[in-house]
């Protein structure tokens, strides 16, 4: 292979994409979508209040409306001795939300409830409303039995046990860590993997089946070896990911931190446990020091793991992921004349990606099962799998094994599909089959 050759491939197909006006405008609309994802929730919470639901109750059993207290989302109004009907009127009329009828209390000491409105109340209001009455419901029998301190013994009874995690490091340094952070960390890093190797590599196979169906290959194997450009294209599509992802990184930041100065949002960063972490570096806080919250919870967490590793290994399975399945959707594009006709051909190579991005959901829940561990080592799995694992600690000779493994897969699929890229690229007026193609594969 020419590398000059390649070189002015990767130039071309880096240089005209960089340039249309889909890449521009995805360079700078995707970092403003996600800087609203972490910023809006915050703003809304802080500055957007809901408007309280006026909740009319009718209470036949007496012993419910002392619980029903006033809140930032409900507003309760007795009516009890009132005719239902007309209650209910009024609802209708809109002068009330909601109508809250409970029944007297039955021959099993308990009540029933129901409730009436124009629209529905919704799933916080319905077990809030729920937890008041089985609050009621429970005093009221608990009195009922008549033992003097009964309530007391039975609060006393009542217990609420957390378990506080720690992890262990090579020296037996504890520090508290939280389960939820790294199943949302693994969750977020194999959802990218998933989304730029689906992504990105289909933008190969769209690019060789436009080339293709134009004409203009018939030109370019002219100058270039058909293998050449093939790897050309890759690479040039692979810097053009890169590329993008790394001012995505660098505007969603500027956007994130110049948004939290504008609204007053960046409190947390001089917070005394942000501080805390900074100061203890990437090696955990000091038992002794850590707080009994869930902020200090997190942000250690978040300083136990490994992040040199992660962002190491998710560059390493992010590029051999990508040459990998670049390769092959490049095959796929030279077997076909249009994208209809690849998606016969195309499913082979979806399917273990989509099985990927579910053993990822396996991952969240236990990071060392059988499945996980085996999706993390096959290669065409691997470079998502992994990525949900390391989070939660993986030994340096299974990363290894893992890369090598997807390495050796890389060179020989980029092997076959080079042969039937070269033998594809020229190939009109038929409709590959998965037949032609492994006889593409025996050409010498």
């Amino acid at each position: 292979m020419n590398l000059h050759k390649i070189g002015v491939v990767i130039s071309r197909e880096y240089l005209t994409r960089v340039k249309k006006k889909s890449f521009l405008i995805t360079t700078f609309v995707v970092p403003i979508l996600f800087a609203a994802l972490c910023i809006l929730p915050a703003f809304l919470i802080n500055n957007i209040k809901e408007k309280a639901q006026s909740v009319v109750v009718i209470d036949n059993s007496g012993i419910v409306l002392p619980y029903l207290e006033d809140s930032d989302a409900m507003d309760f109004t007795d009516c009890t001795g009132r005719d239902p009907e007309e209650v209910k009127q009024e609802v209708m009329d809109g002068k009330s939300d909601v109508m809250l009828l409970i029944s007297a209390i039955d021959s099993t000491r308990s009540v029933s409830a129901q409730t009436f409105s124009r629209k529905p109340t919704g799933v916080d209001f319905s077990q809030n409303v729920s937890y008041k009455i089985n609050r009621a419901v429970e005093d009221y029998r608990i009195k009922s039995y008549g033992i003097e301190g009964l309530e007391t013994i039975m609060k006393d009874v009542k217990s609420n046990v957390s378990v506080k995690e720690f992890t262990l490091d090579d020296s037996g340094k504890a520090t508290v860590s939280e389960s939820g952070i790294y199943m949302i960390l693994s969750m977020v890093l194999g959802m990218m993997i998933y989304m730029f190797i689906a992504m990105f590599g289909g933008s190969v196979m769209s690019s060789v089946i436009e080339e293709k169906s134009s004409r203009v290959v018939e030109v370019l194997v002219s100058s270039v070896k058909s293998l050449e450009l093939m790897f050309g294209k890759i690479i040039g599509i692979a810097l053009v990911a890169l590329t993008q992802f790394a001012l995505w990184i660098l505007l969603t930041l500027v956007l994130v931190f110049g948004a939290s100065t504008i609204f007053g949002l960046g409190d947390l960063l001089s917070s005394p446990e942000m501080t805390q972490m900074a100061q203890s570096g990437m090696s955990g806080v000091d038992m002794s020091s850590i707080q009994n919250s869930e902020m200090s919870v997190i942000l250690t967490t978040l300083s136990n793991i490994p992040w040199g590793q992660l962002i190491v290994c998710f560059f390493v399975y992010f590029i051999l992921g990508y040459l990998l399945y670049a390769s092959m959707y490049a095959a796929i594009g030279s077997a076909v004349e249009n994208e209809a006709d690849a998606q016969q051909l195309q499913l082979p190579v979806t399917i273990p990606l989509m099985l990927a991005f579910f053993i990822v959901f396996f991952a969240m829940r236990n990071p060392e099962s059988g499945i996980v561990w085996w999706g993390s080592m096959i290669p065409f799995t691997s470079p998502i799998v992994m990525l949900a694992r390391i989070p939660y600690g993986v030994p340096g000779w299974e990363i290894l094994v893992s890369v090598l493994v997807l390495l050796v897969t890389f060179i020989v699929m980029a092997w076959a599909s080079a042969k039937i890229y070269k033998a594809g690229i020229l190939m009109f007026g038929k409709k590959s089959t998965w037949s032609d193609l492994f006889k593409w594969l025996k050409q010498k």
